[in-house]
């Protein structure tokens, strides 16, 4: 029954991928001409499309492979804002959990992507068309050895954040910057029992591209009760059950500044986003125990 499932249900994945990547391609296309108004109604159509292909797989989802989810904490959101959404990450399972909890709730969720991944078949270029921000990020290495590439990922981040600001967004950060493992935690050592160490660069550059215009921060902690699964034991229908908590917070001004040359606002900044994972790490004991 397991292996029927998977088989069923990846097919339906792959299908419904396949018929609305077309038109989301085309219109991604359709938005190199360079009319403003013509551009942002194109956007309009292609997140629309891909609304229904989210739509789609949470159908398939309840049909082939359903599970309990509980969801608390989604309160005072709406369509029409702007919002900086920051999880914990486990599994590529993760980002289906997500999109079907604020699906229609919030703007669709444009994610922050590695460059690589741009050349994902299919999924890249609608991801592209869809104007997901590829970024490459500059280590301490690189900046060592070209210390002129300083301030590059935030310019980088800026003109990613530019194409944001005419229609309201979803933009997905995952704080950790890879999903957690046991060995990862272990070689980070990390302070928190479930989690890896929160890295504060990327929101910090959101925040100061777009902090005026965001109106909330979406802080979502995802709970697998029966272990990590993989996608494979997604779409087999092994897992029973997730775990969802919200928090729904203002946007303070002290979270607005230039992370790259003030020091002191990169401390108070760092200090901040520590106190969150904390209290992620204490509502994840707290889900652990009610297993």
């Amino acid at each position: 029954m397991s292996l029927l499932r998977r088989i069923f249900s990846l097919l339906l994945y792959v299908l419904n991928t396949l018929v609305w990547f077309i038109p989301i391609f085309l219109l991604g296309l359709l938005k190199l001409i360079p009319i403003p108004a013509w551009q942002k109604a194109c956007s309009i159509v292609a997140k629309e499309c891909a609304s229904l292909w989210v739509a789609g797989n949470n159908l398939n989802q309840n049909l082939i492979s359903p599970f309990k989810l509980t969801v608390t904490g989604l309160e005072d959101v709406k369509q029409k804002d702007w919002y900086l959404v920051i999880a914990n990450h486990q599994s590529w399972v993760d980002i289906v959990i997500m999109q079907r909890v604020l699906h229609r709730k919030i703007p669709f969720l444009n994610f922050f992507l590695k460059k690589e991944l741009l050349y994902v078949p299919v999924l890249g270029l609608a991801w592209w068309a869809l104007d997901f921000p590829f970024m490459t990020r500059t280590s301490k290495s690189q900046l060592r050895k070209k210390p002129k590439l300083k301030g590059k990922d935030i310019e980088t981040t800026r003109k990613a954040c530019e194409k944001f600001k005419t229609m309201p967004v979803s933009i997905v950060n995952f704080v950790e910057g890879t999903r957690f493992t046991p060995d990862k935690h272990q070689r980070q050592k990390s302070p928190f029992d479930n989690l890896l160490k929160p890295k504060a660069g990327g929101i910090a550059f959101v925040m100061q591209a777009m902090g005026e215009q965001i109106n909330k921060v979406v802080n979502v902690t995802i709970h697998y009760p029966e272990g990590i699964p993989n996608f494979v034991d997604f779409v087999s229908g092994k897992v029973n059950q997730v775990d969802v908590h919200i928090e729904v917070m203002p946007v303070s001004e002290e979270l607005i500044g230039d992370y790259s040359n003030d020091n002191e606002f990169r401390v108070r900044f760092q200090s901040e986003l520590n106190r969150l994972w904390n209290d992620k790490d204490d509502q994840l004991r707290a889900l652990h125990k009610q297993k």
